[in-house]
């Protein structure tokens, strides 16, 4: 099992409300057999319009893995593609005001904590990723903080989910490859597994 408990690293700031799941990923990128490759496209149309001043076009934020974003972040369709977009860019973690309910269960279901802070201290800590890209965050599930340097934050998230992480269970898969005899023991029980 993945327990998710501490999360280290670098931020990128990506400021606006209601950043909806189309832009996160395109629909034309929807078409794919596999999450491969999606990475390459996160926020494609956004960036194209920003001709390189997107945060994930600018140099200084490459290598970021966690996202600090503003209110009703992953809005709109329920496209488990941008999720996936945003990991396979290398988004370990979410810290926003707010987010899409469906948004935040597909982050879960790939071990992606999103996890709320007050407006005011989100917007305090984009301030500080803008004005210093190297700064050094640490989100802290069991402590229900994020540090930025020598700023820190409470976090909140719901129990469930935030309980799922820290003790691994957040892995549906994981949890049932685990227990391969438990699985045909089952499986041997269901009549429609036993038909002739």
């Amino acid at each position: 099992m993945n327990e998710v408990k501490l999360i280290s690293g670098r931020g990128i700031p990506l400021v606006g409300d209601d950043i909806d799941t189309d832009r996160i990923i395109p629909a034309r990128f929807l078409r794919c057999v596999t999450f491969d490759g999606l990475g390459e496209q996160v926020f494609a149309d956004d960036r194209t319009q920003l001709k390189g001043e997107h945060p994930f076009d600018q140099p200084q934020y490459q290598g970021a893995n966690i996202l600090v974003v503003n209110a009703n972040f992953g809005c709109g369709s329920s496209r488990e593609h941008a999720p996936q977009a945003i990991i396979r860019w290398g988004i370990e973690a979410i810290i926003g005001e707010s987010f899409a309910e469906i948004f935040f269960g597909n982050c879960i279901a790939n071990g992606v904590p999103c996890v709320t802070a007050s407006p005011e201290a989100i917007k305090t800590l984009q301030s500080k990723l803008q004005n210093n890209p190297q700064a050094q965050i640490t989100l802290d599930l069991a402590a229900k903080q994020v540090k930025c340097d020598d700023w820190v934050a409470p976090i909140s998230m719901g129990e469930g989910s935030r309980q799922m992480l820290l003790e691994g269970t957040w892995d549906s898969c994981g949890q049932l490859t685990q227990n391969p005899e438990q699985i045909k023991q089952t499986a041997q029980t269901l009549p429609y597994l036993a038909w002739q």
